[in-house]
């Protein structure tokens, strides 16, 4: 918590796919075993967790649990959360973390315990902080965060969408060809919550995080997920949800009224989020929220955006804008939706 009692709940979100020069070409069902036993060749679950807790120091969070099915390993922070597969890293982080200290690092990490050396693919990106002057130096302007990975990486490539001066949303990204395989993310983030809604999310009226997660519905968002979630003192909440395949959701509630705010995360292959993206909207009741689509050339989510472009009102929300963006092998949407004001009585 910040001065004031405000904390900033919009996240950083980095997300990086690595590969090796030096790989054998072994399936995943070759390097895992279920009993337990170490996991052999170019794979980021090889990384033991007390080097991730190190890493994690540099962004100033920590690991509080953590859940795994056969394809990945998904842990809850203090500040979001972390995910890590065979190829693919992602760590979300909230409040005033330092995520982009932990890049160069990170790197390093991946290439000496995995002998995985290269970058096949990188975004990150976060919605316009609400007191970016509460940043770290690093995090406290766009210009400052893409000068920093400039440093890393000779490819870059920066985007802003969105009006600049109301919700606008930053990217970065690496200019390759990047990840072939069907790969898609929604984004649903979420500010002036319905105030009844975020109240469960305090110890106050929620006696644990399976009774937060039952009560809003967060826990029946999806069938058969894998749920690890914790609901922080006196307010906030946090849950990850593992499916088969790689495939993971993950929230993030943080209710003050004053700052109110909700990241909502998906990679699950869908034609249509239409109704996802409705079932999560009933369920936080926002005043306004962005919505970011990416997928790839192979993804079954290639063409939503057409039906996404339509969508000049989703349930009681009006679009505010609307941008389209066609990039590498991915195409990006973003749209913004706002909720008119109640019209007085007559």
């Amino acid at each position: 918590m910040n001065e004031e009692g405000f904390f900033e709940g919009t996240e950083k979100l980095l997300e990086v796919w690595f590969s090796s020069s030096l790989s054998d070409g072994k399936s995943d069902e070759a390097r895992y075993t279920e009993a337990g036993g170490r996991i052999a060749g170019p794979d980021l679950r090889r990384i033991d967790r007390s080097l991730w807790e190190d890493l994690l120091k540099l962004v100033h969070c920590e690991i509080i649990s953590m859940k795994s099915d056969k394809d990945m390993d998904a842990y809850v922070l203090s500040e979001s959360s972390m995910f890590v597969s065979k190829n693919r890293f992602i760590l979300k982080t909230c409040g005033r973390t330092s995520l982009l200290h932990a890049v160069e690092p990170l790197l390093s990490l991946v290439q000496s315990e995995c002998d995985m050396d290269r970058v096949d693919d990188l975004f990150y990106s976060r919605k316009k902080y609400t007191r970016p002057e509460l940043q770290p130096a690093v995090h406290q302007n766009f210009n400052t965060e893409m000068n920093h990975l400039d440093s890393l990486f000779d490819n870059g490539a920066a985007y802003a969408l969105g009006r600049m001066n109301a919700d606008c949303w930053y990217l970065y990204t690496i200019d390759n060809i990047g990840v072939l395989q069907p790969d898609q993310t929604l984004e649903v983030l979420m500010q002036d919550l319905d105030p009844d809604v975020m109240d469960i999310f305090s110890v106050e009226h929620s006696h644990s995080a399976d009774e937060a997660g039952r009560t809003s519905g967060v826990s029946q968002l999806m069938p058969d997920m894998i749920i690890d979630h914790f609901l922080f003192e006196p307010h906030g909440y946090s849950m990850n949800g593992i499916l088969p395949n790689g495939q993971y959701i993950t929230v993030h509630v943080t209710p003050e009224p004053h700052c109110s705010y909700v990241s909502f995360e998906t990679n699950v292959a869908e034609e249509s989020y239409r109704e996802l993206i409705t079932k999560v909207i009933k369920l936080f009741k926002p005043g306004k929220f962005l919505l970011t689509v990416f997928a790839n050339k192979d993804s079954l989510a290639k063409n939503f955006y057409k039906e996404l472009s339509r969508l000049n009102c989703f349930e009681a929300y009006h679009r505010c804008d609307h941008e389209y963006c066609q990039f590498k092998n991915y195409n990006l949407t973003f749209t913004s939706y706002l909720r008119p004001p109640a019209l007085p009585p007559r």
